[in-house]
């Protein structure tokens, strides 16, 4: 096995990562100044134990914890069995959330139940819409399909700084920057999700859900006082 390798499974070299990005996003958000707006309806929810359905594009995925208000009540993020996945999911736990890995070889009636036994315990179920591999900013049908099986009312987030860290990865990830000012956002998606639907109303819902997500990403990246992005082509 090659040194890098080596690093790469070592336990102890995996916390200490989690423990340096865990550090940097609290310091980062507690040494700037952050506008929230449109979270009263998803708080009142989660405040009267409704769980939600949390959706928000991959890129913005860091600042998760900051977009739900864990001190009203629990949230389970649906994250990738890899690696990566694992990295991050563990900077997500050390920042107040749950974790629900998500494995290519685990059933998806597995991964059903498991969500809908989160969710009657009154635990909300996060998701990056385009996670854990992208195409950048183009939604699965995840979402969907558990909004039909939960029932769960679905809200879109999303944070935007006017400059930020992009990472070298696959959705260009943000980080947040210290002694900066941003903003959070979030709105209900109110599409009705049939309990049986076609495969072509799947596909609208979709379509539908991308373009919310797209539209509060943007709205909070003009709010930030960001450059417009190209959906589809993330480069600035």
């Amino acid at each position: 096995m090659s040194l890098r390798k080596k690093f790469a499974n070592s336990p102890r070299v995996n916390r200490a990562i989690e423990a340096l990005f865990a550090s940097y996003v609290r310091f980062a958000f507690r040494t700037s100044r952050w506008t929230r707006s449109g979270f009263e309806d998803m708080d009142n929810c989660v405040r009267r134990g409704e769980p939600v359905i949390f959706v928000l594009w991959h890129q913005r995925l860091i600042m998760a914890p900051y977009l739900f208000n864990t001190s009203l009540g629990r949230i389970c993020a649906l994250t990738s069995a890899a690696r990566a996945g694992r990295l991050a999911g563990q900077i997500l736990v050390r920042l107040g959330f749950e974790t629900i890995p998500m494995s290519s070889h685990k059933r998806h009636v597995a991964l059903s139940r498991e969500v809908l036994r989160r969710t009657k315990e009154g635990c909300s179920i996060g998701i990056a819409a385009d996670g854990p591999r992208g195409p950048a900013r183009i939604s699965s049908t995840v979402p969907i399909v558990w909004a039909r099986m939960t029932g769960c009312r679905v809200f879109t987030v999303a944070f935007a700084e006017r400059k930020v860290i992009k990472l070298p990865t696959w959705d260009q990830q943000m980080l947040p920057l210290p002694f900066s000012r941003g903003v959070l956002m979030c709105r209900e998606w109110t599409d009705e999700v049939p309990n049986k639907p076609s495969d072509e109303q799947v596909e609208a819902l979709r379509l539908s859900l991308e373009s919310s997500l797209d539209s509060i990403t943007d709205a909070a990246d003009a709010a930030a006082g960001r450059r417009s992005e190209d959906p589809k082509a993330l480069t600035d």
